[in-house]
């Protein structure tokens, strides 16, 4: 009777997922913007350059994808041969890096979720192939003004391979920026924390010494295969090659300061100089991490610091912390759907000492730097790809924040979402709007 009910409640909770699933996906995703074939002028109040510079009354105008002219004065100036928008703000598009948008669209549901592949070496995963640009989380990303993300794979000893993609496309090859732009690596935890009273056993210690050697073994194997031309070819090795060349980064997720260093050293014995993600504690070695010209990921503001004794309010603090230490940093949020906060978690920083356009380049030009595609992207410069927002508001204040257009390589997209057409839906029963 027991394993009757059981099986009863398990079917009622598959048809309560598969119900709910099927609802959400009544809502409509947006097309993709077409191809820019008018050339636009915006005029802004304030435009935001993304590197720092800021101008009053200036205007931006863009052809066939791309800036052609910043006019840091936009009265007395007449184009009529440009399409006009008068914007309060304009905003390079943000970054998301790190980020799951697209491989994971509900967490309680396993055949949605294509992020996390089984076993400890995944080095020849690649995120882009299951990329899903029918996602319905991602027009609610870009609603709030991010347009690119750097899709990356989780779980194992060596996760596989990030991609740089746009957030407007049919498919996967019209979303790809950059290719396999990175290899993930989670690097073994060298504290493991029993109590305040304890130091990690003899037992944890060796589990962290067996696993660095295996990394290790897993580099000297890569690294003797790519100096040859193999005559079976071996996936797992082969996405090396790239790495020891220097055409693909190496991201390593660790949060420890000690995690951070013995990382560092680890990738310098293969004259690699690898990017953290995470960096809790990076704040403890500034230094070090500015004469190795590493460059962190800090995932979130938003959260409690790692251990009780540190400042509450540490993590707000960090990104000022980096910025004036000379460390190359920006910010990223975790997931998929808690992407549309980026914004927010930057602005967070704004409380604690950086000011604004310190905060907008982490989250923009920055970004762009530590993922490479800085040439043409996150900045607004003559030459660079038009991709940018418009908002009434600050974009890094929830509470002023309201970005009303947005483009993508100059074409303008969509910034309809599930959301706001629910917000529709309800305010017309409901209120008669």
């Amino acid at each position: 009777m027991c394993q009757f009910e059981n099986l009863k409640m398990r079917r009622i909770i598959v048809l309560g997922i598969l119900f709910a699933f099927g609802t959400i996906t009544k809502a409509q995703v947006p097309s993709p913007g077409a191809v820019q074939t008018e050339k636009v002028w915006i005029i802004a109040g304030v435009l935001h350059l993304g590197n720092g510079k800021v101008y009053n009354n200036a205007s931006i105008r863009f052809d066939k994808g791309i800036i052609t002219a910043i006019d840091t004065i936009s009265q007395g100036r007449d184009y009529p041969d440009h399409k006009v928008f008068v914007a309060e703000h304009v905003y390079p598009g943000l970054i998301a890096p790190n980020t799951t948008i697209g491989l994971n669209e509900i967490d309680a549901v396993r055949s949605t979720r294509d992020y996390n592949e089984v076993g400890k070496n995944n080095a020849n995963v690649r995120s882009i192939i299951a990329y899903n640009t029918d996602s319905k989380v991602t027009p609610t990303i870009r609603s709030n003004g991010i347009l690119l993300a750097q899709i990356t794979p989780t779980g194992g000893s060596i996760s596989g391979n990030s991609s740089i993609v746009q957030l407007d496309a049919w498919n996967w090859e019209d979303a790809a920026v950059k290719t396999d732009d990175a290899l993930h690596m989670n690097w073994p935890r060298m504290h493991v924390q029993k109590g305040w009273w304890t130091e990690p056993g003899d037992i944890e210690k060796l589990q962290t010494y067996k696993e660095i050697k295996a990394l290790d073994e897993i580099f000297s194997n890569a690294k003797t295969y790519c100096s040859s031309i193999p005559e079976v070819l071996n996936l797992k090795l082969e996405a090396f090659r790239d790495v020891f060349s220097g055409k693909k980064k190496v991201f390593i997720h660790t949060d420890g300061a000690r995690e951070m260093i013995s990382a560092v050293q680890f990738m310098q014995r293969y004259n690699i100089t690898p990017v953290i993600i995470g960096g809790d504690e990076s704040f403890l070695i500034t230094k070090f991490l500015r004469e190795n010209k590493i460059a962190v990921v800090l995932i979130r503001t938003h959260h409690l610091p790692a251990l009780p004794e540190d400042d509450v309010d540490l993590p707000y603090k960090l990104p000022k912390i980096l910025h004036d230490s000379g460390v190359l940093y920006c910010i990223a949020d975790v997931g998929a759907w808690q992407q549309r906060n980026l914004p927010f978690q930057a602005g967070t920083a704004v409380a604690y000492g950086l000011n604004r356009e310190q905060a907008l380049m982490a989250i923009t030009k920055n970004t762009a730097e530590i993922v490479g595609i800085d040439k043409n992207y996150g900045t607004l410069e003559v030459g660079k790809s038009a991709t940018l927002i418009i908002s009434v508001g600050d974009i890094l204040d929830m509470k002023t924040s309201k970005i009303n257009r947005a483009w993508i390589d100059g074409r303008e997209i969509n910034l309809d979402n599930s959301q706001k057409q629910l917000d529709k839906k309800f305010r017309a029963k409901y209120f008669g709007e």
